[in-house]
């Protein structure tokens, strides 16, 4: 077997000087050549999208798509969706480490000391349309926190961002919950922090004050599921928007808005497994079988992974599919997919940022740019051109 190289060597036709650029090996995944020095030699590299470079060193997920491997903090994501609790994965991606019996009550409890929003916080929602799409009332209500909770603006300080991230947590769901019911013309339902961090959030979608509503278990463990699947996802194009914003020292409530609108939704990857299990449980507790539009996606779903098409070119049904059709069975509405999504991926999105404020290398982002446009000209006055 060969040595792993441990440099590169860059060598220009122009008989300039090489550069030789160190390989950095992580624990897992791709190794990396560290061209942080080019600069200094007076180029840059190319890479649209960001597709073969990596923008920073991180200990919290790890994905490998062709293999089906999603790992947080090293458990495998099967693990955890089978074993834990949302807030459990959430304490995980933040702290490192699975908390224990204490640590766990210790944060569910401070947790449930956050969720209520302030009561000003109201007039920020009535400021919109009704037909306002449930993800552009939370990107505003989201940033709006800053002005609510400005001593959660020193990233600096460790507590601080533990705070915030907390609060976030918490709030979110509530956010989520009042985005659905404004645009419905529904009264605000409060939380009750008696119920679990799923529940509580059902409980805000589908009560009424004139309508107690006791969450179904089956459902409640589905939408925990949903949570622990869409927690985080490595570097991709939110998290990494939360980042860049964050390098900037933007408050955290920015920072976790900006991920929010820029959230955008191939091997069987192993949280579709789990979530085409959570699918038929759910489906079987409701008796959907026979709804027509479930129907279609569950013929839709046994093409995808039989037919030789798909199947050749590794074109299988995500998690993101399944996750669907749990939530059309629940009564979810296809607006709020997105906004779902959003709420559980801020335990991911807190966690990278802050990682990315505690890291001592940390910079502020800046891309470089390959410029194509004109060369220097001279103006010519309006009347002679």
């Amino acid at each position: 077997m060969s040595k792993k190289p441990t440099k590169a060597t860059i060598t220009f036709d122009n008989g300039a000087a090489p550069i030789e650029l160190p390989i950095l090996t992580g624990s897992l995944g791709n190794d990396v050549i560290d061209i942080r020095s080019l600069g200094k030699h007076g180029v840059f590299t190319y890479d649209t999208g960001f597709m073969a470079t990596a923008a920073c060193q991180s200990k919290i997920t790890y994905i490998d798509g062709e293999a089906g491997l999603l790992y947080h903090r090293g458990y495998p994501i099967e693990q955890l969706a089978e074993n834990c609790d949302f807030l459990e994965v959430a304490y995980l991606l933040f702290n490192g480490e699975l908390p224990n019996v204490e640590e766990k009550q210790q944060f569910h409890k401070s947790i449930h000391s956050h969720t209520m929003l302030h009561d000003q916080m109201g007039n920020v929602f009535r400021g919109f349309r009704r037909d306002a799409h449930p993800m552009a009332v939370m990107v505003s209500v989201v940033g709006a926190m800053a002005a609510f909770y400005p001593e959660n603006t020193n990233v600096a300080d460790p507590t601080l961002r533990k705070i915030a991230a907390m609060r976030l947590l918490a709030k979110v769901p509530t956010i989520a919950a009042w985005s659905y019911k404004y645009n419905v013309g529904e009264p605000f339902m409060y939380p009750q922090n008696n119920l679990n961090y799923a529940e509580n959030f059902m409980h805000m979608m589908f009560a009424t004050p004139c309508e107690t509503y006791v969450p179904n278990p089956v459902l409640a463990k589905a939408f925990e599921r949903i949570l622990i699947l869409h927690a985080d996802h490595e570097q991709n194009a939110s998290t990494s928007t939360v980042r860049l914003v964050g390098s900037s020292g933007a408050n955290p409530f920015a920072c976790i808005a900006a991920g929010i609108a820029s959230l955008w939704d191939r091997s069987m990857d192993p949280r579709a497994a789990i979530m085409q299990k959570t699918c038929y449980e759910v489906l079987n507790e409701l008796g959907l079988h026979n709804d027509p539009t479930l129907k279609l996606a569950m013929a839709l779903e046994k093409i995808a992974l039989e037919d030789e098409y798909f199947v050749s070119r590794k074109l299988y049904p995500n998690v993101d599919f399944y996750s669907g059709i749990v939530m059309r069975a629940m009564g979810i509405p296809n607006s709020m997919f997105t906004a779902i999504f959003a709420l559980a991926r801020t335990a991911g999105w807190v966690s990278q940022w802050n990682e990315m404020n505690a890291d001592p290398e940390h910079k502020i982002g800046r891309p470089r740019q390959l410029y194509t446009g004109e060369t220097r000209r001279e103006f010519v006055p309006v009347d002679k051109r």
